[in-house]
């Protein structure tokens, strides 16, 4: 009688607990996620893009007009360009902001040349609480600072964006990047000349 083959019951593994999900932190898309995006046909993305930039457009078109009306109508033409260039913008050559506004700074401009500017009219009085332009100009200086940061090297634009967006001091900062304080030092007085550059040219 030959021998009985016996074959080996596989091992099961040792019972385990029920598996932990562990959530996943939300995180906002970049304006250059948002761009690339747009460029690929994504209207809720250009809605987010919209929702972030209009009111400093708007300042920036205040600003450059001075007519409210033709603001608004130069706001609608900054986005009209922004949706059809989208698919321009390489991330490579700059930051989403930056390049978001350059293209509504163009059409701005070039909407100004199509559309005569209206007859003057007397000024009305002023308020003791701040409108909607001044807002509007408040929001479009900010994103200025913004747009800067943005054009800053590499080496320097976080040690700005902790400092004035992270309220850090410039000892955690140091510890931060895990350089020394006198290099977080240099950056600094470094990035302030060059967006006080920057700024001097959009401003003036």
């Amino acid at each position: 009688m030959g021998t009985a083959l016996t074959l080996d019951r596989p091992v099961s593994p040792r019972a385990r607990g029920p598996a932990r999900i562990r959530p996943v932190p939300h995180r906002e898309p970049t304006d250059g996620e948002l761009i690339e995006r747009s460029g690929g046909g994504d209207r809720a993305a250009f809605e987010e893009l919209y929702e972030r930039y209009s009111r400093p457009v708007l300042g920036l078109a205040l600003r450059r007009l001075g007519d409210r009306g033709r603001a608004e109508d130069a706001l609608q033409d900054a986005f009209t360009a922004i949706w059809r260039s989208a698919g321009s913008y390489d991330r490579e050559r700059g930051s989403g902001g930056a390049w978001l506004y350059t293209v509504a700074r163009n059409a701005i401009v070039d909407g100004a040349r199509r559309r005569p500017e209206p007859p003057m009219q007397a000024p009305e009085e002023p308020s003791g609480e701040g409108g909607p332009e001044e807002r509007a100009e408040a929001s479009w200086l900010a994103w200025q600072v913004h747009a800067a940061v943005g054009l800053l090297p590499e080496h320097e634009r976080p040690v700005i964006e902790l400092a004035y967006w992270g309220g850090l001091s410039q000892s955690e900062i140091a510890e931060r990047l895990h350089v020394p304080l006198g290099t977080v030092k240099t950056r600094t007085r470094s990035a302030l000349a060059r967006l006080a550059d920057l700024l001097e040219e959009e401003l003036a």
